[in-house]
């Protein structure tokens, strides 16, 4: 799954807490989308930035989830989730042993874990966190290799409990 189709499986709520996050945390990088976003539809950004903000997000989202802005998209869900679950990022690569910065940004992809790893770990992340922020995570994380895990995408494809939309 690309990371444009993440977005058009999000929840309303969980696509207001991104927006909100990029709003508070990273203003520059909220107003960048805005202007890219208007650029590629044509429009001109204060078009976007007049609308009511529930308004705006749901617009947002929908230009989000076309194929052409999967570039954007991807970019994002990046530094929502560096930014707002660096923690469940670590303890993913860190369950699995995964060497990382501290920050939760990997070198070079190690080779898959086993089955067993994988699931553990899964199960480990959807006891203390959303289970719609886990899928979201995990799929955004299969989606930005170009190769990703084989078990990851069997995974994401069988278990309901990481399922989106």
């Amino acid at each position: 799954m690309k990371c444009h189709e993440i977005f058009s499986r999000l929840s309303p709520e969980l696509t207001n807490e991104i927006f909100a996050h990029l709003i508070e945390h990273e203003k520059p990088v909220y107003k960048a989308m805005i202007q890219n976003i208007a650029t590629r539809r044509k429009l001109r950004p204060v078009f976007i930035e007049r609308k009511p903000k529930n308004e705006r997000h749901i617009w947002l989202r929908q230009a989000l989830s076309m194929r052409g802005a999967d570039d954007i998209a991807t970019q994002l869900l990046q530094i929502w989730l560096l930014g707002a679950h660096r923690q469940m990022i670590c303890d993913f690569l860190d369950s699995l042993g995964i060497k990382h910065d501290g920050k939760g940004v990997v070198d070079s992809l190690p080779a898959e874990p086993s089955r067993e790893a994988l699931t553990d770990t899964i199960t480990k992340l959807l006891e203390r966190r959303s289970a719609e922020v886990v899928a979201v995570y995990l799929h955004a994380f299969q989606a930005m290799d170009e190769t990703g895990w084989s078990t990851l995408d069997e995974v994401l494809a069988n278990d309901a409990r990481v399922a989106l939309g």
